[in-house]
C-alpha cells in the first residue's frame, strides 16, 4: 500500500522547522555564556546553509521515503546505505529520551519535582507514547501538531525577546556579554551540541514520497527553514542572559527558571506558565515530525528486505508504517530506562546526548558525501569538516561528569554497540535481499 502525498510548501516548511528546533538547546547554549551567539552563528553558515543545500539537492535527485538510506544506498551500495540508516535511527532513538528529560523537568518544574529522578522517568515515558500514539493515525493528522509546534516555537521565541528587551529597560542586562567563546576543556563538548542543533532538515526529506511537489518544495522550506532557525537561536539564547546570568540557567530547566525570572521582574506570573505550554507545544510537533519521519528508513530497509518484512507494513487505515515506529518506541524506551544506571540524573542526560551526537553524526559523513557525487563539492567539505570536528568534540566530558571512565565507556561502548548491531542484522537479511532480487 502506497504512502499519500499529503504535504505542500507550507506543510513542509513547518515540518522542517519542527524538526530542528531544540528549545533545549537554549538553556545549554546560555549555561555555557555569552560566545555561544557566535557559535550559533558559524554553525548556520558553516553546517545548516551546507546541510540545507545537500538535503534540497538531494530530495530532488531522489525523493523516495526514506531520504538518507535511499540516498547512500544509491551512491555507495546496500551495506553503506544500511549503515547510515541504522546509526542515524540509533541516534534519534538516543534523542528521544534525553529530549524527553528536558521537556519533563520544564513540567515538573513548578511542581518543585524537577530533579527527581523516578517522576523525570514517568513522564519522560508517557511523553514518548504520547507522540508516537499520536502520529500512528497519519500524516493527515499529525502534520497538524508539527505545524503547531512549529509555530508555537515562533511565539516562544518572540515572547523571550520582548521580556528580554523589557527587563533590560527595566532593571539592566544580567550577563556581561563578550563575543568570543570560552576555551575551557569542559566547554569543547558543547560544541558539538550547538552543531546537532542545527540538524533535522534531513527529516523532512524522509518523507520524499509524501511531499507534493519534492523538487519545488524542498529547496523552499529549507531556506525559509533556515533562516528562521538561526534567528531563534541567536535571539533566543541572548534573551536568557539578558534575564538571567549563564551560571543561574541550568540546562535541564533553564527555560523554566528564566520565565520565572522574567514574570517576577515585570510582575507578569503569566509569563512562566505560557512558556510551560509553548515548550510542550514545541516538543509535541518535534517528537511527532521526527518520530514519523525516522520510521520511513526502517520502513525502506525493509522493502528492500534487510529487515523483517513487517518493517515495510502500512496499517490500512492511517497509511502509516505503524510497525517500524513501534519498534522505535521500544528502543527509545529501554535506552531511556538503561541509561539511568550508575550515574546521576545530569550525568545520565549529558551521556545521551554525547551518544546521540557520536552515533547520529556519524550518518552525515554518508548524506555529504552523496552531496560530494550530486557536485556540490564545497557544501560536502563544510558538511564533513564540521562532522568530524563534532564527533571529536562530543567525547570530551563535561565539567557535571563525575564518573569519567564510566562516560567514555558509554560513548565507546555504545557506539561500537549500535555498529555491531547493525553489521549483523545486514549480514542476516543481506542474503535474502540477493535472493529476492
Amino acid at each position: 500500500m502506497p504512502l499519500k502525498r499529503e504535504l505542500g510548501l507550507r506543510d513542509l516548511t513547518l515540518f522542517a522547522i519542527a524538526c530542528i528546533v531544540g528549545p533545549r538547546w537554549l538553556s545549554t547554549a546560555a549555561h555555557a555564556g555569552p560566545g555561544s551567539l557566535l557559535l550559533w552563528l558559524l554553525a548556520a553558515v558553516l553546517f545548516l546553509i551546507p546541510l540545507s543545500i545537500a538535503v534540497a539537492v538531494l530530495t530532488a535527485k531522489n525523493p523516495a521515503a526514506g531520504g538518507l538510506y535511499r540516498w547512500t544506498h544509491a551512491d555507495f551500495g546496500p551495506w553503506h546505505g544500511f549503515l547510515a540508516f541504522w546509526t542515524y535511527w540509533v541516534g534519534i532513538a538516543f534523542w528521544f529520551p534525553s529530549a524527553a528529560m528536558f521537556y519533563a523537568s520544564i513540567v515538573l518544574e513548578p511542581l518543585g519535582r524537577s530533579g527527581d529522578r523516578k517522576w523525570i522517568l514517568i513522564v519522560s515515558l508517557a511523553m514518548i507514547w504520547l507522540a508516537l500514539g499520536t502520529n500512528l493515525v497519519g500524516v493527515s493528522i499529525g502534520k497538524w501538531t508539527e505545524s503547531a509546534g512549529a509555530l508555537a516555537s515562533w511565539v516562544m521565541a518572540a515572547l523571550l525577546m520582548m521580556a528580554a528587551w523589557l527587563v533590560w529597560r527595566r532593571v539592566g542586562v544580567a550577563t556581561s556579554f563578550h563575543v568570543l567563546p570560552s576555551a575551557h576543556w569542559e566547554t569543547v563538548n558543547f560544541w558539538s551540541t550547538i552543531a546537532y542543533g542545527m540538524t533535522g532538515i534531513e527529516a523532512a526529506a524522509f518523507m520524499g514520497s509524501e511531499m507534493r511537489n519534492p523538487g519545488r518544495d524542498m529547496p523552499r522550506a529549507a531556506w525559509i527553514s533556515s533562516a528562521f532557525i538561526t534567528i531563534f537561536y541567536v535571539g533566543s539564547t541572548a534573551a536568557l542572559m539578558v534575564i538571567r546570568s549563564p551560571d543561574q540557567i541550568s540546562e535541564l530547566s533553564g527555560l523554566a527558571q528564566v520565565s520565572t525570572t522574567a514574570g517576577n521582574l515585570l510582575h507578569a506570573a503569566w509569563i512562566a506558565p505560557a512558556m510551560v505550554l509553548l515548550v510542550l507545544l514545541t516538543a509535541i510537533g518535534q517528537f511527532g515530525g521526527l518520530g514519523s519521519s525516522v520510521s520511513r528508513m526502517p520502513f525502506a530497509a525493509g522493502a528492500d528486505h534487510l529487515l523483517p518484512s513487517a518493517f515495510a507494513r502500512v496499517h490500512r487505515r492511517w497509511n502509516t508504517p505503524y510497525v517500524s515506529m513501534l519498534a522505535f518506541g521500544v528502543l527509545a524506551s529501554l535506552l531511556l530506562i538503561a541509561v539511568q544506571i550508575g550515574d546521576t540524573m545530569r550525568a545520565a542526560y549529558q551521556t545521551l546526548v554525547s551518544l546521540m551526537v557520536m552515533t547520529g553524526f556519524f550518518s552525515y559523513i554518508y548524506l555529504f558525501g552523496s552531496a560530494w557525487k550530486a557536485g556540490r563539492r564545497w557544501t560536502a567539505v563544510a558538511g564533513q569538516a564540521i562532522t568530524a570536528l563534532a564527533l571529536i568534540c562530543s567525547v570530551a566530558p563535561t565539567d557535571e561528569i563525575r564518573n569519567v571512565g564510566l562516560f567514555e565507556l558509554k560513548l565507546l561502548g555504545g557506539t561500537a554497540a549500535v555498529v555491531l548491531t547493525g553489521w549483523l542484522i545486514y549480514r542476516r537479511y543481506a542474503p535474502r535481499q540477493t535472493a529476492l532480487t
